[in-house]
């Protein structure tokens, strides 16, 4: 292979793991170096922080160390760790302490293990310390013990990747007195580190963290070694507790009883539900919450796995988590029932090998004999054409044997009875089948076994016949009840998918959906009622109901179903069989799930108004304070001067004064006017009396209103047809769009206002050739309190212009938009109902018009 396409060799990374500053990381990962260059490796530091501890700094001499980075920050200057330099110096062996670091904004890399990454994929292997605190998934357990917030984070998976860690550990007694000798922290630091997060409950806290870390990561890694080598022995390093579990009535019992004996041990504990691979036995998703919960409780972890035989696949995953003991119950099967079936207990204990197996015994152990088939699942008529037949096909049977009797030998008769029997079987299960069996056996004897018309039984092979007849009845009959529970519970299970898909479509798209839900619940089981109740202040409270005469409390229901211990779900007309309350239990979770939906949904909507309202508030304070403070200052500085009676004013500054002092009222008003417009346009109060009036009518109007009125150059038509509009409040508007366009245009550019019709509308377009919007900020130039210059210029107001303008136009049926100015600039377009029909000439005036705006587009560009 070519050495240009071999691929490099990735460094190896160490690491030293501590429980909290000062247990020695950086003096043990220095010592290590210091041997690998007695050694003769090539051993570089990239950075090491000493601070200030002299032992450490000691261990340096001698080091080689490569020049630090001097990095400027918000007026500040920082030393980092020269990547590069470390890079182009390519050492064997480099040394970097603090593996969580963050580095200075404006580095290559935001964190320092991002620096050791490239260090390693360049071929170096590299020495670095951590501490506990710093671990991504212990941070906020640190800061629940300590109280002290971990602002750097090192992912447990770039810890874990690491080909050696290794815990530097010391008691938290050695550590405070290395703290309190000065060997950690200056003395001014000492005692608050002590009373604080040196705290002995603190360090004992942590160095449990940092152990029970540890000791999963090489757990970790034994399981990998395990299923690299593919080990299934398994190996007592660890004690790890299994409980199987099958949702019976004992399985509370036994996950409390194992969880005393994993405590005992000092073990993990982990509970195991074993389900069925045809899907069709284990437990319903109810029982699953409750003992997952318990599982919880006492702190275990909760598994399932799939497997038709129990025993295996128990084994098979004790063997697969390397534990050491199992757990299991008692058999709940009768002595005569263990007889033709050992049970799950003694085959577990019988394959287990090394594994230990603890046998629970429970209330329910060694039950009575339970027929397996005491409850068939034939229907009523079924079984009574069964046992018609039971009399019917022996008796044809026996007939046509007499009728027969020459042409027919003993075997044929025995087939004959054996085919009644096993259709009987088929026809009306065990019951008729014995019966048919026993019934053709007699008739057998009696009139084809010699001696005839004799039942007594004088040959082995007539017992044997009769046996044989049993056994195939028996057989045959369990083959039919299988199949017809099995086709029974996959007819319901079918059904209540049905159901329950059904009623999560409600959930999801309706809008009442607790209301919606009940109703179906109530039809689908035939009630009279059905409610949601929940408890507040110790009251039983209906939050939704469907029927007549719902429940006030549950005890006045026929069936209560128990959401939480507040929530409760329940129904009026009938007892419902506990087969059906699978169902109404996750109806009752779809319902209490939709509530909780429902009061998100309202409490976010709250919460989203009285945002927007101290958003508004906020907005309106931080924009109307300034701009009210300041023609108020103006005022008053003007008004100061001209009372002032040491200082004498020519009649040119009087008149000055005064003007400034009319600017600043004008101002006011204007901003006054625009807060009450605001206000008016928020409360729906804006009743526009439209009636025909011009553009070039309104334009001159609005002009008269608006400060540097000579800068805007007038293009209207007077043939332009009239709008539909509010005069008033048009004025209002194109004052306002006319003022916004003379604060933001460019200083000497006039501000341009002309019209055309477009389909059914007439447009006015204020042009100006200023700044104009970012990309995309279009929409948001109508917003209250958005000013186009932004908070950085000077230009005054508090962005509530265009906002009103907006409110005004559309309150009068129009529209109004912004766009860009060929060349630079903002246009803001208002479009208004043309009044009655459109004239040709003036169709063909606006196309004039248009054709001049495109002439001077592109003259522009």
């Amino acid at each position: 292979m070519d050495e240009n396409t071999t691929k490099p060799r990735r460094g190896e990374l160490r690491i030293y793991l501590g429980a909290a500053p000062g247990v020695g990381k950086t003096f043990a990962m220095l010592g290590e170096a210091r041997r690998r260059l007695d050694r003769g490796t090539d051993v570089v530091v990239g950075l090491v922080e000493t601070h200030g501890r002299k032992k450490t700094a000691e261990l340096l001499e001698g080091l080689e160390i490569v020049p630090r980075r001097r990095s400027g920050h918000r007026d500040r200057e920082f030393e980092e760790m020269d990547l590069d330099a470390l890079l182009a110096r390519a050492p064997e062996v480099a040394v970097v302490d603090e593996l969580a670091h963050t580095n200075v904004p404006g580095s290559r890399n935001e964190k320092r293990w991002q620096d050791i990454d490239e260090l390693l994929a360049a071929g170096i292997d590299v020495l670095s310390t951590v501490n506990v605190q710093h671990l991504q998934s212990l941070n906020d357990v640190v800061e629940r013990i300590t109280g002290v917030t971990q602002q750097e984070t090192v992912p447990d998976e770039v810890v874990r990747r690491a080909e050696q860690l290794e815990l530097v550990d010391i008691t938290p007694e050695a550590l405070r007195r290395r703290l309190a000798h000065g060997n950690v922290y200056p003395a001014e630091r000492i005692d608050a580190a002590l009373g604080n997060y040196f705290r002995p409950g603190n360090l004992t806290a942590l160095r449990e963290l940092a152990l029970l870390w540890v000791a999963d990561q090489v757990d970790v890694a034994l399981q990998r070694y395990r299923a690299e080598q593919k080990i299934t022995d398994t190996w007592e390093a660890r004690e790890r507790v299994v409980v199987s579990i099958t949702g019976g009535p004992e399985s509370e019992t036994l996950i409390r009883r194992a969880s005393r004996i994993a405590n005992r041990a000092g073990a993990e504990l982990q509970v195991l539900h074993i389900l069925r691979g045809d899907g069709l036995a284990g437990m319903g998703p109810t029982a699953v919450g409750k003992y997952r919960k318990l599982t919880e409780e006492v702190g275990a972890t909760f598994h399932t796995v799939v497997g038709d035989d129990v025993p295996t696949a128990l084994l098979d995953f004790a063997r697969g988590v390397n534990a050491t003991q199992l757990v299991v119950g008692t058999s709940r099967r009768s002595r005569v029932a263990r007889l033709f079936d050992e049970g799950i207990g003694a085959a577990v204990v019988q394959r287990s090998g090394p594994i230990d197996v603890h046998m629970v015994t429970h209330a329910q152990a060694g039950g009575r004999l339970r027929a397996r088939f005491s409850r068939s699942p034939l229907t009523p008529s079924r079984r009574l054409s069964g046992w018609a037949l039971s009399l019917v096909l022996p008796a044809l049977a026996t007939l046509l044997g007499v009728l027969l009797r020459d042409q027919l030998d003993f075997s044929t008769d025995v087939v004959d009875y054996v085919l009644a029997t096993v259709l009987v079987a088929l026809v009306g299960g065990l019951g008729p089948a014995l019966l048919a069996a026993v019934f053709s056996a007699g008739l057998l004897n009696f009139f084809f076994t010699p001696p005839l018309y004799n039942l007594t039984v004088h040959e082995p092979r007539n017992v044997i016949t009769l046996v044989a007849m049993v056994l195939v009845a028996i057989l045959v009959a369990a083959v039919v009840d299988t199949a017809a529970r099995r086709a029974t519970q996959a007819a319901r299970a079918r059904t209540e998918a049905a159901l329950l898909a059904s009623y999560a479509r409600t959930v999801l798209t309706h809008t009442n959906p607790i209301e919606r839900l009940l109703e179906k619940v109530r039809e689908n089981f035939g009630m009279t009622s059905a409610t949601l109740l929940e408890k507040r202040d110790g009251k039983w409270k209906r939050v939704a109901s469907a029927g007549s005469d719902p429940c006030a409390d549950p005890d006045q229901a026929d069936s209560d179903i128990a959401v939480t211990a507040d929530v409760h779900l329940t129904l009026r007309g009938r007892a419902l069989p506990a087969s059906d309350r699978g169902v109404l239990e996750a109806v009752a979770g779809q319902a209490l799930l939709a509530l909780r939906q429902q009061r998100t949904a309202k409490a976010a909507v709250r919460a989203e108004r009285k945002a927007e309202a101290t958003e508004l508030r906020t907005a309106l304070l931080s924009a109307v304070g300034h701009d009210l403070r300041t023609p108020l200052t103006s005022i008053k500085a003007a008004i100061g001067s001209l009372r002032a009676t040491d200082i004498s004013l020519s009649e040119e500054d009087t008149d000055e004064l005064l003007e400034a002092i009319e600017e600043s009222a004008d101002r006011l008003a204007g901003l006054i006017d625009n807060l009450l417009d605001s206000s008016r346009l928020a409360t729906g109060a804006v009743r526009p009396h439209l009636r025909p009036v011009g553009y070039d009518e309104v334009v001159s109007h609005a002009l008269s209103n608006v400060d540097n009125s000579d800068s805007v150059v007038v293009a209207i038509d007077s043939r332009l047809p009239s709008v539909c509009a509010d005069p008033g409040l048009l004025e209002r508007v194109v004052a306002n769009v006319i003022d916004n366009a003379l604060r933001h245009g460019v200083s000497g550019e006039p501000v341009s206002a002309r019209a055309s019709t477009h389909s059914e509308h007439v447009e006015l377009r204020i042009i100006d050739h200023g700044r104009g919007l970012k990309k995309g900020t279009a929409d948001s130039a109508f917003a209250p309190f958005q000013r186009l210059g932004g908070d950085r210029d000077s230009v005054p107001g508090v962005g509530l212009g265009l906002s009103v303008a907006k409110g005004f136009t559309e309150a009068m049926g129009g529209r109004i938009r912004a766009e860009d100015t060929p060349g630079g600039g903002l246009t803001v377009v208002i479009s208004l109902p043309a009044h009655g029909g459109q004239d040709p000439e003036k169709n063909l005036l606006a196309f004039d018009d248009e054709g001049l705006e495109n002439e001077e587009e592109e003259r522009v560009r």
